[in-house]
């Protein structure tokens, strides 16, 4: 059947007169935004909770973590704060709980503080971080905002 209208299939055919023309699309990120999204999303670790009851009983257990395990057990109790904070306040639709914006803002310092050099005030200090990381994860399972391990 024949076309009514005689266009080339690959022509461009201008919007009628008098209607506005939309704007052009500009991407909502330049390459160095790009980058740094695309080095955020490597360095992304999901959120495992049973991970988190590991660390709390290596760190709140019967028994001191040793000296050579002490500092990766504080970065990592760090990192679990930092991540439960996140968890706490990600959505504004859910604000957090005033019990959580507290324990946020009681890691916050804890998470900065350097690790002491002396074993047993590195120690207290990762017991300092583990209650605080405990509190977190027991007020987001309550609020429903996480899921106990399974």
């Amino acid at each position: 059947m024949p076309r009514s209208v005689l266009v080339p299939d690959n022509d461009v055919v201008p919007p009628p007169a008098g209607e506005p023309k939309a704007p052009q699309w500009m991407p909502p990120l330049d390459a160095d935004g790009l980058r740094s999204v695309l080095e955020r999303i490597k360095d992304w670790k999901p959120f495992d909770v049973e991970e988190v009851f590991d660390d709390l009983d290596t760190t709140i257990g019967n028994h001191p973590p040793s000296a050579a395990a002490t500092d990766t057990l504080i970065d990592r109790l760090r990192g679990h704060v930092k991540q439960l904070s996140d968890i706490a306040v990600a959505d504004d639709k859910y604000p957090p709980t005033t019990e959580m914006v507290q324990l946020v803002e009681r890691g916050r310092p804890l998470r900065e503080e350097r690790t002491p050099p002396d074993h047993q005030q590195a120690v207290g200090l990762a017991r300092r971080l583990a209650f605080v990381t405990s509190d977190l994860v027991e007020a987001l399972i309550e609020a429903r905002y996480i899921r106990e391990a399974e």
